[in-house]
């Protein structure tokens, strides 16, 4: 056999296998070549476990131990004790879940609102889109940073059954009332383009009604740009949570998270650096990696590359 038949019979054996891959199994193959997203999903993995398993940690993150205030950190203090004696790595790790939580509301929040949003607007177009993209245009308009301080002041003060500013769900629902147009705006655009296709249009020729069509023809031909932006939208949701918390106006302690850690080491940071280092190396490990989880996403799921099944 010659050189050049061995390969066409390589490459059609090839062919052959992946042409029984399904789409998650061609999005992963592309997914794990991005060596930046499996480096990052392999550390968010990591700091979940880890987040998961705080309530192992022998401390509690709320009592204090004056006797062992500002330990530096230690075999017996991995990350150091803070100003009241508490153990810092139990509190990071039990602010990790508060701020990871607020992550995914956060991305719950935007979905719940986006999707149908910009469905609506994407399909129909009209008056419709029209009066759904002027909202979309107001809200988008207001300074997120400004709302969101002058709402925290608003519900640190008020004084109502369900809503409390140091409520997790309080906060996420703050910031997901105001990312959600974001998230619609993608979601019109990627409708735009999607219901003009010969599939969708074959749909509407056999009487499928609009709402099957965006469920079962529009939607999931959609989803790629969707889980992308859902994805990056809960790294902004943390970052913005901890910014909040960092200016006084978020969860407020004694509820750790790594905002209010890090607005509790801002006095301290010359004497006590580990006070300030480690709840920002958490931020950073997080948001990083959900940026690369991002960049693997969109990779893999791009139209133009997951369908070029067939190359080497």
């Amino acid at each position: 056999m010659t050189p050049n038949e061995k390969a066409m019979k390589d490459n059609q054996e090839v062919t052959g296998r992946r042409s029984h891959e399904t789409m998650v199994s061609l999005t992963w193959r592309r997914f794990r070549r991005h060596p930046g997203a499996m480096a990052g999903a392999i550390v968010l993995i990591l700091v979940a476990l880890a987040i998961s398993l705080a309530h192992l940690s022998p401390y509690d993150p709320e009592v204090s131990d004056i006797k062992n205030r500002y330990q530096p950190p230690s075999l017996e203090h991995p990350f150091g004790t803070d100003g009241l004696g508490r153990d810092l790595m139990t509190r990071v790790l039990y602010g990790g879940r508060v701020s990871m939580s607020v992550g995914l509301m956060v991305m719950t929040i935007t979905l719940i609102i986006g999707i149908p949003v910009g469905a609506l607007a994407g399909y129909y177009g009209g008056w419709i889109d029209n009066v759904l993209m002027r909202i979309i245009d107001a809200t988008l308009a207001l300074p997120s940073l400004m709302v969101l301080i002058l709402l925290g002041a608003i519900l640190r003060e008020a004084n109502l059954p369900f809503v409390k500013s140091n409520n997790v769900l309080t906060i996420a629902a703050v910031l997901g009332l105001l990312a959600w147009p974001t998230t619609a705006r993608l979601v019109r655009a990627v409708f735009l383009t999607v219901r003009e296709m010969e599939y969708v249009e074959a749909a509407r020729a056999l009487g499928a009604s609009a709402m099957r069509i965006i469920r079962s023809e529009i939607l999931p031909n959609s989803l790629g740009p969707i889980i992308v932006e859902s994805t990056l939208e809960i790294g902004y949701a943390i970052m913005e949570e901890s910014g909040l918390s960092f200016l006084g106006f978020g969860i407020m302690p004694p509820t750790p998270t790594w905002g209010n850690m890090l607005n509790s080491a801002q006095e301290h940071l010359v004497e006590y650096p580990w006070l300030a280092i480690f709840p920002g190396l958490m931020i950073f490990l997080v948001i990083i990696s959900i940026n690369y989880i991002g960049d693997g996403l969109r990779d893999a799921l791009d139209p133009y590359k997951v369908l070029a099944k067939f190359e080497p």
